[in-house]
């Protein structure tokens, strides 16, 4: 008895297990009738959702995602994404450019429903029920709807009259095993939704062509003749129904009444997970047929422009669709749908984004970039369409296996092979072969790269294409070489069948790859949650001698890089050497330079060179470079009474050590560093002494050795809406020490450019007696408001043309420090606003808009913008001090070469300068008072190849 009481326990758990782990999965139906109105944007609609509850579960309300509510304002998550990732456009958009959905009113099985917001987001609603919903029951939610049709800022929106019409009706979030999957719009980050089945009736003028998703299965054609006169559709009159007649309803109120005719259009698709719409009075139409393996015969249809329909780029476009088409049917399971359409739209984007039975494409060049982006768009109806993975969750299970059977498709040629264009032969035969596993080794090499299971918005936008694409691509990869091509297309055949029109999971695909080979696959599906390259047969670098640069096959070899170099200065003139680095993207641990020059003028061997070692001590993306660099070069001349020119050089060499602190949050673009230098330099000089035995004056050049050590402590952030420096600097020599800090904060404007405002602030210390001697030994430390000349760059870390001169152009060279007027006092033996105490400055710098800048004629582009240096110092705190507490300086700024060259032209100053000018300079007062500086030091990879992201 007791056996039998166990067995029917026994027998009654596993049922219940059992129940438990049944699958089960909600189907919502859609009935939406629509209208367009192509004056002001806007769509007016009535929808019917019909919600089958299919859950174990009894629901007491459903989340309703809103997403054109995603381009309400700036206080979306889609805004602030957009942010984060570098874009600005849609944040400082106005509110015609943007987009929402209001007037709804929902009712369910005819009871009005109260809606809730959600506590974070705008495009997010709780819909309480009436009446709960129980399982196995199913109610009808009714609403109508409005749209305010955005500009297209990502996938949804309209270009002119061109329209794009995607995530834009009210729409059920999933309720499955885990519960609720209520998620914002973003751009980074697709979606998961539920199967169902959807009519579409939309009603727009005739002059339209309309693509969207399913099959047409009625078109009709009515007029408008006179505001307030009623509608008469062609072969609807007798239609009687509810739909059919909301359908009416709003024809009338979305179209804007006049003369014209309209069309009523209605599609029809089952079983598929969303609906999307395109019109265009542009589309040509491009159609055919195709017959599948099985003998079903489908509709294959393209839309492009007119411009490239038959005779252009879209010529070959059926053809690739059906080559597509056919090679997915093949690899994974027979396309299931009845019809498939591409469609050409002019986006703010090039590439494509799927939907149900359609994709659109935009900004494809060539035959080669369509064929690429339609076999990868069209492949989504697998992975995506019908195997409806939770793509926001686990986006590598749509996008990485998709890219997988592109690389297949292009047979492993150019699958997803995203070069940088170039024309120039020698610049093109150093570049990469595939430029996202290029980044991808870059960011795998820096420590910054994340998990292939990572859900999208918590990406870095420069890891979702290389991680959630390529290396799941390498990932997959890695499958088919450890169970063999035979068995894992088994494998992947058996996965779309027992999961098509579901959603699954990685469990689910684990679960289907192992029990299919009979293979535990437990250390491969490990490595979708870890950092760092793929395991890989590892072969040992080759040293191979290259010109300039080179990244293609950075993983067969090391690069040892020689070229010719050049360097000028007035003193050295021009300078001819050569330069032997091995500095390359991904970086080597071990990194140097060795750059010597000769100078003509001089007659001397200078040069420069760097050493530095770099390491990552953690997993992550903190860095420690320990680095030794030296310089020398001369830096002034002197003609001795003979008739000889001497020149004076300077040597210098610097230990550092800097570490770069890792960031917790991959999405943070702040930037964080301790740094350590110590510099020993050694200067030239001259010196004159009177021999009094013999009544004569001797000239020696005495070499002078100083030390200077530097600590540095920066934090910035480079986020593209108001980004920030700032750097806290101790410095201590033979006698004194310097502290200071220096902010930068740019405010940008909405019409593009911006103000940046820098702010410094400085205390100078004398260790031990403040003597005359000690003042002038010091002379170059002190702090200044007025521009820097080359002998205050006492690091010599800055490029001058001329260091040390008095006259002529390359005396009007000043650089970034202190104050950093740009007004100038070169001829004052103590420069006006100079202290060896403290110092106090503010700088604003400010485009000026494209409006009111003259500049504009020009058939070339100089950034023109305005400059204002407000700033006080101790001495003119002093009780007898003959000028005023605050002086200030403004004027016009032109930048050149991206910022690197910079020429000011000082217009208003203080009266202490006014004073200086017309007392020392009595001639070209204008052209002697413009200044200009050198920026070579900043200089960046990302501003020469802006595609690497760095």
């Amino acid at each position: 008895m007791r056996n039998a009481v166990l067995l029917v326990l026994f027998t009654f758990f596993q049922f219940k297990v059992s129940a438990q782990k049944k699958y089960w999965q909600q189907q919502v139906n859609y009935k939406i009738a629509v209208g367009l109105n192509d004056k002001l944007h806007e769509l007016d609609a009535v929808e019917t959702i019909e919600y089958f509850n299919n859950s174990p579960d009894t629901l007491h309300f459903i989340w309703i995602h809103l997403w054109p509510n995603a381009y309400k304002n700036d206080r979306t998550a889609f805004s602030d994404q957009l942010l984060l990732n570098g874009r600005t456009d849609f944040y400082f958009s106005t509110n015609e450019q943007r987009g929402f959905i209001n007037r709804l009113n929902f009712k369910v099985n005819g009871v009005i429903a109260v809606m809730e917001d959600h506590p974070q987001h705008q495009d997010i609603i709780k819909l309480l029920l009436p009446s709960p919903l129980v399982p196995g029951g199913h109610s009808i939610i009714q609403t109508p709807f409005h749209v305010k049709i955005p500009d297209n800022f990502s996938r949804a929106g309209h270009v002119a009259q061109s329209y794009q019409i995607t995530q834009w009706y009210p729409k059920a979030a999933v309720y499955d095993k885990n519960g609720w999957h209520p998620m914002p719009y973003l751009d980074q980050g697709e979606f998961y939704s539920d199967f169902g089945n959807y009519e579409v009736s939309i009603s727009l003028p005739a002059n339209y062509v309309v693509a969207a998703t399913g099959l047409l299965i009625k078109d009709s054609t009515a007029l408008l003749i006179k505001e307030n006169q009623p509608l008469q559709l062609a072969n609807t009159v007798k239609e009687k129904t509810n739909f059919l007649v909301a359908k009416k309803n709003v024809a009338v109120a979305a179209i804007t009444p006049s003369s014209q005719n309209i069309r009523t259009i209605v599609y029809q698709q089952n079983n598929v997970i969303d609906f999307a719409w395109f019109a265009d009075k542009d589309f040509a139409v491009l159609q055919d047929t195709l017959a599948l393996a099985s003998g079903k015969i489908i509709k294959v249809m393209a839309y492009p422009l007119q411009k490239n329909s038959v005779n252009g780029l879209w010529k070959n476009a059926i053809q690739y669709m059906k080559k597509s088409i056919l090679s997915r049917s093949n690899w994974l399971g027979e396309y299931p749908y009845n019809v498939v359409s591409i469609v050409e739209a002019e986006l703010n984007y090039t590439g494509g984004m799927e939907y149900p039975t359609i994709t659109v494409l935009s900004g494809a060049k060539n035959s080669q970039a369509l064929e690429s982006v339609i076999e990868h768009e069209l492949g989504h109806n697998w992975n995506f369409g019908i195997l409806a993975t939770n793509e926001r969750t686990h986006p590598w299970m749509d996008e990485g296996i998709n890219t997988f059977y592109d690389t297949r498709y292009w047979n492993g040629s150019i699958a997803f092979k995203k070069k940088i264009n170039s024309s120039n032969k020698f610049i093109a035969n150093r570049l990469p072969e595939n430029l996202n596993e290029f980044l991808l080794s870059i960011h795998q090499t820096d420590k910054k790269d994340q998990p292939i299971e990572t859900s999208s918005e918590l990406f870095a936008s420069y890891n979702y294409g290389t991680i959630a694409y390529i290396k799941t691509s390498q990932w997959m990869g890695l499958l088919e070489q450890k169970l063999g091509r035979t068995m894992f297309d088994s494998c992947m055949h058996t996965y779309f069948q027992q999961w098509k029109f579901k959603h699954p999971g990685p469990d689910d695909f684990k679960n289907i790859m192992e029990s299919v080979s009979c293979t535990n696959l437990d250390e491969q599906f490990l490595l979708l949650n870890k950092k760092g390259g793929l395991p890989k047969k590892e072969s040992k670098k080759t040293f191979k001698l290259s010109s300039v640069f080179n990244f293609k096959d950075t993983d067969k070899y090391k690069y040892l890089f020689l070229s010719p170099a050049i360097g000028f200065n007035i003193y050295d003139k021009q300078m001819v050497g050569l330069l032997l680095h091995n500095y390359t993207l991904p970086t080597e641990k071990f990194q140097f330079l060795i750059a010597p020059l000769y100078g003509t003028g001089s007659k001397q061997l200078n040069g420069l060179g760097r050493l530095e070692y770099g390491w990552h001590p953690t997993n992550t993306s903190q860095k420690i470079t320990i680095s030794l660099a030296t310089a020398s070069f001369s830096n002034d001349a002197f003609t001795d009474s003979t008739g000889k020119k001497n020149y004076l050089n300077f040597s210098k060499i610097v230990p550092s050590i800097k570490i770069v602190f890792a960031n917790k949050n991959p999405l943070s673009q702040v930037v964080k560093f301790l740094q350590w230098k110590t510099f020993f330099i050694g200067e030239k000089m001259l010196r004159f002494t009177r021999d009094t035995v013999n009544q004569k004056d001797d000239i020696t050049y005495p070499v002078n050795h100083r030390y200077l050590n530097q600590l540095q402590f920066g934090i910035e952030n480079n986020r593209v809406l108001y980004p920030f420096k700032a750097l806290l600097q101790a410095e201590q020599g033979d006698g004194f020490a310097r502290l200071a800090v220096t902010a930068k904060y740019f405010f940008n404007y909405a019409k593009g450019g911006g103000m940046q405002v820098r702010f410094f602030a400085g205390k100078f210390f004398y260790l031990g007696e403040q003597t005359f001697t000690k003042q002038f030994e010091t002379d170059p430390y002190h702090l200044n408001l007025t521009g820097p000349k080359g002998y205050e760059d006492y690091t010599y870390s800055n490029y001058f043309v001329g260091r040390n001169a008095f006259d002529k152009l390359s005396s009007q060279q000043i650089m970034e420090r202190d104050g950093f007027f740009k007004v100038r006092t070169d001829l004052l033996s103590s420069k006006i606003g100079k202290s060896d105490n403290w110092l106090a400055a503010m700088n604003f710098t400010t485009d000026v808009p494209k409006s009111i800048n003259p500049l504009q004629v020009l058939p070339f582009v100089i950034p023109f913008k305005v400059f204002v240096d407000v700033g006080t110092y101790a001495e003119a705190w002093q009780k007898n001090a003959n000028q005023s507490k605050f002086i200030f300086d403004a004027g016009l700024q032109f930048s050149l070469l991206r910022g690197i060259v910079n020429v000011y032209v000082p217009l208003l100053y203080s009266k202490v300068y006014g004073d200086y000018f017309k007392s020392t300079i009595t001639e070209k007062r204008f052209l002697k008072n413009i200044a200009f500086s050198i920026d070579i030091q900043n200089m960046h990879l990302k501003k020469i190849f802006p595609q690497f992201g760095y």
